[in-house]
This record gives structure tokens, C-alpha cells and sequence, in this order.
């Protein structure tokens, strides 16, 4: 009987890690998803569908102190403009870190502007930037991000510097 309870106990605990398990790899994906739909899909006509998938409802982006979140409304408003100026960009995750439902990501943008972007009018010079995020993520879902991005190298580069 000992043996027969341990054996069960065991397969429980198997059973129990391989759950979580998928669930953290099912959260990866979402995650990713966020930088291959969404900020990589700037021109994409379902876009807004694209969101409904990614990010929850309530989801709020903080891009420095001082500045209010971010709603989902807004962050839809702002991709699809960037979409018109830089309909090439690209968004890659090069890196994921994670610590329960937390995810930090290293990622890597770059596009080519077709009209004046930051200050910079269009010259057929790209830009490669790095990125890092903090998402946090529930019920499949990320509810909240945090991010920096490197802008002022986006604006060299543009520039020729």
C-alpha cells in the first residue's frame, strides 16, 4: 500500500509540473505574440482582433514615470500610426526571462521610415534599436506592461550619425 502511495503521489506530482509547465510555455507564447502580431503587424487590417488575443481588456503600458498608462484604445491608435510611417517594422524577441507570471524580454526593432519619423524626415535610412519589456501575464492574457525603448539611437542612425 506504501508503495502504491507513493507511486500515486508521485504521478500527482508529474501530473502537477507538466500543467504548470504548459501553462508558462502557453504564457511564452502570448508573449511573443505581442511582438510578433502586434508591434510587428503595425499595418495588419485585423489588428484590433490581433489584441483581443494578446492582451487583456484592463491592459495598461507604462513607458516612464510620470506619464499615464497606456489603455489598449490608445496603444491600437498608436500602432496603426506608426504603421503608416514605418509600415516595415519589425519586432524580435531576443531574449525571455521569466519569474512566475512575469516576463522580461530583450527585443530587437527595425524598419525604415517612409515619412518623417521623431523629428527625422525620411531619407531610406533604417534604424535597429533594442528594446526592453517587463509583461505581466494572467489567464493567458498580459495585463500589463512596462517598456523602454532606445529612441535616441533610432534618431543617430536616421540622422547618419
Amino acid at each position: 500500500m506504501k508503495k502504491f502511495y507513493l507511486a500515486t503521489t508521485f504521478a500527482f506530482m508529474a501530473l502537477l509540473s507538466s500543467v504548470g509547465a504548459a501553462h508558462a510555455a502557453d504564457d511564452r507564447a502570448v508573449v511573443e505574440s505581442f511582438y510578433k502580431l502586434l508591434l510587428s503587424g503595425t499595418t495588419s487590417p485585423d489588428l484590433q482582433e490581433r489584441m483581443n488575443d494578446v492582451l487583456s481588456p484592463a491592459w495598461e503600458s507604462y513607458g516612464g514615470y510620470g506619464q499615464p498608462a497606456k489603455t489598449r484604445a490608445q496603444f491600437l491608435a498608436q500602432l496603426q500610426g506608426t504603421g503608416t510611417v514605418v509600415p516595415n517594422l519589425v519586432w524580435k524577441v531576443e531574449e525571455v526571462l521569466q519569474e512566475g507570471n512575469r516576463f522580461v524580454v530583450r527585443g530587437r526593432a527595425t524598419a525604415t521610415p517612409v515619412r518623417p519619423f521623431l523629428g527625422v524626415e525620411p531619407s531610406n535610412r533604417s534604424f535597429e534599436i533594442m528594446s526592453i519589456d517587463i509583461h505581466t501575464v494572467e489567464n493567458h492574457k498580459i495585463v500589463k506592461s512596462y517598456h523602454v525603448e532606445d529612441w535616441h539611437a533610432a534618431i543617430e542612425q536616421l540622422q547618419g550619425k
